[in-house]
């Protein structure tokens, strides 16, 4: 039962941020409705129902959705903001994060899927008797690029408040699930040194800041947010090679480190509501103090 907080808090990142998109066809029918021309009507009468009717003049109206019919006294408004495309609704962008966190859970309970983090500690300690002492640093890389680059001149997608906010609230949310399965599940680290292998801190640290730095610079580049995940990748990769995690530790960080910059991006204009932020000359600064043994903030608004 020790993974029983892991999988409590998978279900409730799940059915808290699942939302399903649906498209939302309104008819309004405005005035009285012409009748249908009969065969009675005279020669006249016909054209001049046939002269009331009219066509779509203006394209652009049609494409904001509103429609009007062949008879003038006929509306239709019809709601397109939503699309239906499955990969572009609320709910897929955590499907992959919670597949990693999935998989740490399973990993523990599946002696088969067990055998790959035993098999590959195995050969670490084999082959490798030194450690790689850059993974402490590289963890920020990620993060410290999605400041970087936009004193660099290069736009990102929101301001420097909003930035701050969304990775403010990235690491706290990272740093509670992380230190919360860490004192739960007592996982010995493959070096033996403490019980706290479950998940991997940096790991979930590097790949929150790379998740940001995609999302902030995806439409700039998506070669800015693949260098990012590279580094992320590094990361966790480093970690395991030191014998400080098992291969399952740092997947799972992945997916924590993903999981909490998706929600940070969802909970921003709730804020956004706190704060009663209006106007972009609003500052907000929050600087973010995360480390794997302890977290804070601290938090400078004005108004």
């Amino acid at each position: 039962m020790k993974f029983l907080f892991l999988l409590l808090l998978l279900i409730l990142f799940d059915t808290g941020f699942s939302f399903a998109q649906e498209d939302t066809l309104r008819v309004m029918r405005k005035g009285n409705q012409s009748g249908v021309i009969s065969a009675s009507d005279s020669v006249s009468q016909n054209i001049n129902r046939l002269n009331t009717m009219s066509p779509i003049d203006n394209l652009n109206d049609f494409n904001e959705g509103l429609l009007t019919t062949p008879y003038k006294g006929m509306t239709m408004s019809i709601d397109r903001s939503k699309k239906m495309a499955f990969f572009n609704s609320s709910y897929s962008r955590f499907i992959i994060p919670a597949a990693l966190i999935s998989y740490g859970a399973l990993v523990h309970m599946n002696k088969s899927l067990r055998e790959l983090d035993l098999s590959t500690e195995h050969e670490v300690g084999e082959h490798l008797s030194k450690t790689i002492p850059y993974d402490d640093y590289m963890q920020f890389v990620p993060a410290v690029a999605v400041y970087g680059l936009d004193f660099a001149g290069i736009k990102a997608k929101h301001n420097f408040r909003d930035r701050t906010m969304i990775m403010a609230t990235s690491y706290l949310i990272m740093g509670v699930a992380v230190q919360g399965l860490k004192s739960t599940t007592h996982i010995t680290r493959p070096d033996g040194s403490n019980k706290h292998s479950f998940p991997s801190g940096h790991t979930a640290t590097a790949f929150a800041g790379a998740q940001i730095l995609f999302k902030e610079y995806e439409d700039v580049s998506p070669w800015i947010g693949i260098g990012g995940y590279a580094v992320a990748t590094a990361t966790a990769t480093m970690r395991v090679l030191n014998q400080k995690h098992w291969v399952s530790d740092v997947v799972t960080g992945a997916g924590i480190g993903i999981l909490s910059t998706e929600i940070s991006y969802a909970l921003l204009p709730v804020w956004h509501k706190v704060f009663g932020i209006k106007e972009k000359n609003a500052s907000l600064v929050v600087m973010p103090m995360v480390s794997t043994e302890s977290l804070g903030a601290g938090l400078v608004y004005r108004f």
